[in-house]
């Protein structure tokens, strides 16, 4: 019977979905649409459906679970990310919109050069590819284990459907419809969470009053790590941490700033990165604290939890808190996962249509559009592919995989950036390519040699160092005489700004 109410939630859900997309083409099925949505985004949709985007599928299912092996520790970092959205507020967004960008990478071209632009942009590609992958494998094994494989439904017919429902309703208008579907999925998604802690908090043998003593006073709510530099959860490695992941994974990600591009004005965009990230603090406390609680529950009533953190929700959703909570955590999942997901599609499409295959100079709208379409089709069946293989590699927390991937694919991208916008000085270009490879490598075999020997296990800092270390590559291969940077911040011709249109 449960299978059956999942497949008509995904139904019912699907076809809010291809509604909204239906009445938001009538209006416009171009690139202009499918990239920018015409710059007319109002700040706060676009705040809103951000907040489901960056929670993704992973975070629903995964950060609860984290209680059981760091405890709170997760909010050192969801503290420091507040901070790194305000530099993306005061630094970035002003020269994105002075620029007035269609992709933020081709800020690196008149900066650098055509390779360092090409290089930005690649690296974008591939880390977003894969990190959006991961997010919607965890979508698509939970509804395997949950529905499809008590038909017999092999795994791949799960995951091409999952991403052919996604496909379907972003191929027309692109960012367009992705900020109001996302939005939608976004209020979805925090009102199943609410809606099921309500749901936890009546089955724990306590009332009010005491509950919130037992969390207050349980070991597992503990926040702070000071004083034990070797732990990958002190206080000062999370906290900086987590300033620098927004900074690369909303601020020098295409996928985020697409949307924020998209609002009209640098005041509206900044005003909605504030309330964004003002947002994410007590979303993620909700999500741990639902861990919390779900450990309690489990102590109190003798049930066994898996072995994998991020199978800890699933469990008590499908085997122990009844019909209800089953149905709000399908929901949840499926609109965090689908609002990630929709987003990184129309962000790869956008980039790779853009920066890669520059058809903004084709100089001919129809070509450009069955090119975009084109690679939006690619773009998807490339998802299907990774999503399986991840299937194949993955045996650890899977949010903490897509964290340290970010640590060796953005780093670059922060070198390249911070060396851009601090500096005056300019680089050779040629080399960039070779810097921005050789710096994830150097990381990996730094923390290979720092475990083995000395005991010390990098953890999300290992962003911060392989920023360092390209930021250092590129200042090595400068020329004797600085150049000056121009008014555009750091040297956009005037002229190139009308081209890029």
């Amino acid at each position: 019977m449960q299978s059956y109410t999942v497949l008509l939630i995904i139904a019912l859900y699907f076809a809010v979905l291809l509604l909204i997309s239906h009445l938001v083409s009538r209006k416009g099925t171009g690139n202009d649409a499918f990239f920018r949505a015409n710059r007319k985004s109002q700040w706060w949709v676009v705040a809103i459906g951000m907040i489901g985007t960056s929670i993704s599928g992973v975070t629903f299912v995964s950060v609860p679970g984290m209680v059981r092996d760091m405890n709170f520790n997760y909010m050192q970092t969801v503290l420091g990310f507040f901070f790194g959205y305000i530099v993306i507020a005061r630094v970035l967004l002003p020269l994105y919109y002075k620029l007035n960008l269609t992709t933020i990478y081709t800020y690196l071209d008149e900066r650098f050069g055509r390779r360092a632009y090409k290089t930005g942009a690649s690296f974008f590609l591939i880390g977003k590819t894969i990190g959006a992958s991961a997010r919607l494998y965890i979508v698509a094994l939970i509804l395997q284990q949950t529905v499809f494989d008590a038909w017999n439904v092999p795994f791949w017919v799960t995951v091409c459907c999952t991403v052919l429902l996604i496909w379907l309703y972003t191929q027309r208008s692109g960012i367009k419809t992705v900020i109001w579907t996302d939005t939608i999925q976004t209020v979805i998604m925090i009102a199943a969470l609410v809606l099921i802690i309500i749901e936890v908090t009546q089955r724990i043998n306590l009332t009010n009053a005491e509950l919130f003593t037992a969390l207050k006073n349980s070991p597992t709510t503990d926040i702070f790590v000071f004083g034990d530099w070797h732990s990958r959860q002190n206080f000062w490695k999370q906290f900086l941490s987590g300033v620098f992941i927004p900074i690369v994974m909303t601020g020098l990600d295409q996928d985020m700033m697409q949307k924020n591009l998209t609002i009209r004005t640098l005041k509206d965009a900044q005003k909605n990165m504030y309330w964004y990230g003002i947002a994410f603090v007590p979303i993620n406390f909700l999500f741990l604290t639902l861990g919390a609680m779900l450990l309690m529950l489990a102590t109190q009533n003798g049930i066994a939890l898996p072995a994998a953190s991020d199978n800890i929700l699933a469990l008590f959703a499908t085997q122990q808190l009844g019909t209800t909570v089953y149905v709000l955590f399908v929901i949840g999942i499926i609109a965090a996962a689908f609002s990630s997901a929709d987003s990184a599609l129309a962000a790869l499409t956008t980039s790779f249509s853009v920066d890669i295959l520059e058809v903004d100079k084709l100089g001919n709208d129809q070509k450009a559009v069955k090119i975009r379409r084109k690679i939006h089709i690619i773009i998807a069946i490339v998802f299907v592919f990774i999503i399986l293989l991840f299937r194949e590699i993955n045996n650890k927390s899977v949010i903490d995989a897509i964290y340290t991937l970010v640590s060796y694919t953005y780093g670059p991208l922060l070198g390249l950036y911070a060396f851009g916008l601090f500096t005056k000085l300019k680089t050779n270009d040629k080399q960039v390519p070779y810097i921005a490879v050789l710096s994830p490598v150097i990381c990996y075999i730094l923390n290979f040699i720092s475990t083995k020997y000395w005991n010390y296990s990098f953890g999300y800092e290992l962003l911060m160092l392989n920023g360092l270390i390209t930021f250092a590559g590129l200042w090595i291969f400068t020329p004797q005489t600085p150049t000056a940077s121009r008014p555009e911040t750091s040297g956009y011709r005037k002229g190139k700004i009308g081209e890029r249109e």
